[in-house]
């Protein structure tokens, strides 16, 4: 049986290869960007995501099988906030009852290696609130100090959308209508993003030096494409509230060999008191 699924950001990068991977495979796909799209939208705004998730839903006849969120932005300003995290989350809320409606319903959005990274926590719990007004006057803040500060505003959207699908995954309405709910964190993608990123050597080596990434270095879009795939193909049953990184080994050299420490004063204090 043919598949629906809903891309987005599916005019260039990373959604412009899952889009082309899957009508390869025979899928169904409605793509969603602001241009050379099925459905041309804003994300940045409630209006242009409630507006999209109608007009996809309408496409796909009520029912959807799969999201893939790729749309996003890196620049350092509110309106990546807003595009990152809100038009995420807003958009996804909203085809959620299409996405009840399949018989092996699937989301996965695309974060970044930027979560594991530094971020404004102020941003960041203003973002899981769902405190949209005050996410973006954060960020302005951030802006307004400067474009190093102002990346905060891409690293604080992308851990909170990390905490969100961790979060909103296993809650009744997602989990408990079977949907699957996840996230992939990537490492330096050859995109049109990043190629002002990686014009000259030494910009190559500052971008190298937060994402190092020892296992077959910077990739292309397609192979993050196949894992957005995977995670909402059929065969994908069981995983679910994951960030899963997809850098060639980055996360892994930036936070080292252990992050299972997490409870260990619960276990040691269970342990002494017997």
């Amino acid at each position: 049986m043919t598949r629906t699924y809903v891309v987005t950001g599916s005019a260039s990068g990373i959604g412009a290869a899952a889009t082309r991977l899957l009508r390869e495979r025979g899928a169904q796909v409605i793509g969603v960007d602001r241009h050379d799209a099925e459905v041309e939208a804003d994300l940045s705004n409630g209006h242009g995501r409630s507006a999209a998730a109608l007009r996809a839903t309408d496409l796909a006849g009520g029912v959807v099988d799969g999201v893939i969120a790729c749309a996003g932005l890196a620049a350092p300003a509110p309106v990546t906030v807003a595009v990152n995290y809100f038009g995420v989350v807003d958009f996804l809320d909203a085809l959620r009852p299409a996405l009840a409606a399949s018989d092996a319903p699937r989301a996965v959005v695309t974060a970044s290696l930027a979560t594991f990274q530094p971020n404004s926590p102020e941003l960041v719990d203003a973002c899981v609130m769902h405190d949209e007004e005050r996410a973006l006057e954060i960020g302005a803040a951030l802006a307004a100090a400067g474009p190093q500060v102002g990346m905060l505003n891409y690293t604080s959207s992308k851990r909170a959308l990390s905490r969100w699908i961790r979060s909103a995954s296993i809650r009744p309405e997602w989990a408990g209508a079977g949907i699957a709910l996840n996230a992939v964190a990537p490492g330096t993608v050859e995109t049109p993003m990043m190629t002002e990123m990686l014009a000259t050597p030494e910009l190559v080596a500052m971008v190298d030096a937060h994402a190092p990434m020892p296992l077959n270095y910077h990739q292309s879009p397609e192979t993050v494409a196949h894992l957005l795939l995977w995670l909402t193909g059929v065969e994908n049953t069981h995983v679910t509230g994951q960030t899963i990184p997809i850098d060639g080994g980055a996360e892994t050299v930036l936070r080292g060999g252990d992050v299972w420490s997490w409870d260990d004063a619960h276990v040691a204090a269970m342990l002494s008191s017997h």
